[in-house]
């Protein structure tokens, strides 16, 4: 094959374009020019993949079934399942906080698998993908980063710790099949190439297609990364809008920091749960939830509270707001590094669900009558907001505009060749 016939790439994080070798084990491509990982070799096939996806949707399914944890205290006991905490604070008047753990927990998973499935069995089985499946597709990559099934996993970490001292906990048949479904969806996408399924569903498109385009009018989705001509009119290949750079990008990512920087104020500031033990209670900040673990010697719980809910949040707001101040400014100092930046930010972002995880546990396990009772406060409502505003402004960001900067004004304003 000569490298004319090789599929062509843009950046998705810088912009500039590569010509992908034929895959082979060991094989890694990354972007000679910021680092980003453009293609990985998944030792798996197609049909690997599909059963383990099938596999990970039974587990899940067991996972919603039984109890995940049973709580008990004077003689008498509380289950909770999986969707038992959004239950919870549904019926304590938090229907926002309840949806976006119903969202996150169940219904980005199940529409993730199920997507997946739709999109992997016919090429598994040698046959053409079915109607709608790169819209399918490219619905399963955008919900994969709200799935939140492993995060929940350590807010039920930090729930049995802070639990242990004042109850008996016992975990449920679930707790096995969570555990099981977290590792085998692991598997799975690890297992599973995108672009190797999006040239299955459309192919992608070779240099020597564009090779007569100037390089100034080739465009990527943001969502298959097929490269097409121009900016206009949708993706061939997934339907996705066509734009060369996100519309907006840099006011929309303002818009949210500040939003998330402002929320970040009453989201330390007021409590966030109140635990009411024999009609006696105290309402609990995230700080105050960090000492008193820190009082009863749990060290690594407290730690890993302590970086999710404050440190993780203040350093996606810094960050931010460094990579927009650096933009605007049209700085090119240290670019490859800022990309880098960018990547962890939009890694570590989700994990800050882990209070929410846990306050949602603590008021569906915790429902004793008048002897104890946990009841979420309206910081965490804040709080919940910092987090998903900021995973917004992540998403809004368009890394390449670190290495447009050369072209770009004070303002941070496109120059005419966009």
């Amino acid at each position: 094959m000569t490298v004319s016939d090789h599929p062509l790439i843009l950046c998705p994080d810088c912009g500039a374009p590569h010509a992908l070798p034929p895959p082979s084990p060991g094989h890694r491509a990354e972007c000679t020019r910021c680092g980003s990982v453009l293609r990985q070799f998944r030792s798996g096939s197609l049909e690997h993949a599909a059963a383990l996806t099938i596999a990970a949707l039974i587990l899940f399914i067991v996972a919603n079934l039984f109890p995940i944890l049973t709580f008990e205290l004077e003689g008498r006991s509380q289950s909770a399942t999986l969707l038992s905490g959004s239950a919870a604070l549904w019926m304590g008047g938090y229907e926002g906080l309840a949806a976006l753990v119903f969202f996150v927990l169940f219904l980005a998973p199940t529409a993730e698998l199920l997507g997946t499935l739709y999109v992997v069995l016919p090429l598994a089985r040698g046959r053409g993908p079915y109607r709608h499946a790169a819209w399918a597709y490219r619905m399963v990559s955008r919900l994969r980063r709200w799935a939140m099934a492993e995060v929940f996993l350590l807010g039920l970490i930090v729930a049995y710790v802070k639990l242990s001292d004042l109850a008996t906990l016992e975990p449920g048949p679930s707790l096995a099949a969570l555990v099981g479904f977290i590792l085998v969806q692991v598997w799975g996408e690890a297992s599973l190439s995108a672009f190797h399924v999006w040239e299955r569903v459309a192919p992608q498109t070779r240099v020597s297609q564009a090779a007569h385009i100037p390089r100034e009018q080739l465009t990527a989705c943001h969502d298959c990364k097929q490269v097409v001509a121009g900016s206009e009119g949708d993706c061939p290949r997934c339907g996705a809008g066509l734009h060369r750079r996100k519309p907006g990008s840099v006011r929309r990512s303002w818009a949210l920091v500040v939003s998330a920087a402002v929320l970040y104020v009453p989201a330390n500031l007021l409590p966030i749960m109140t635990v009411i033990y024999f009609g006696a209670g105290q309402p609990d900040t995230i700080l105050s939830g960090v000492e008193a673990l820190i009082k009863a010697e749990m060290w690594p719980v407290a730690l890993l509270v302590f970086f999710a809910s404050i440190t993780v949040p203040v350093l996606k707001l810094v960050g931010l707001i460094y990579l927009l101040v650096s933009v605007q400014r049209g700085s090119t100092h240290r670019q490859r590094d800022r990309t880098r930046l960018y990547r962890l930010i939009e890694g570590v972002g989700r994990w800050s669900m882990v209070d929410i995880f846990m306050i949602s546990l603590l008021a569906a396990l915790v429902q004793l009558g008048t002897i104890a009772n946990v009841e979420a406060e309206l910081g965490s409502i804040a709080f919940a907001s910092v987090v998903v505003i900021t995973m917004l402004a992540s998403e809004s960001f368009d890394p390449r505009l670190i290495w447009d900067a050369p072209h770009r004004d004070a303002q941070g304003q496109e120059a005419a060749h966009g």
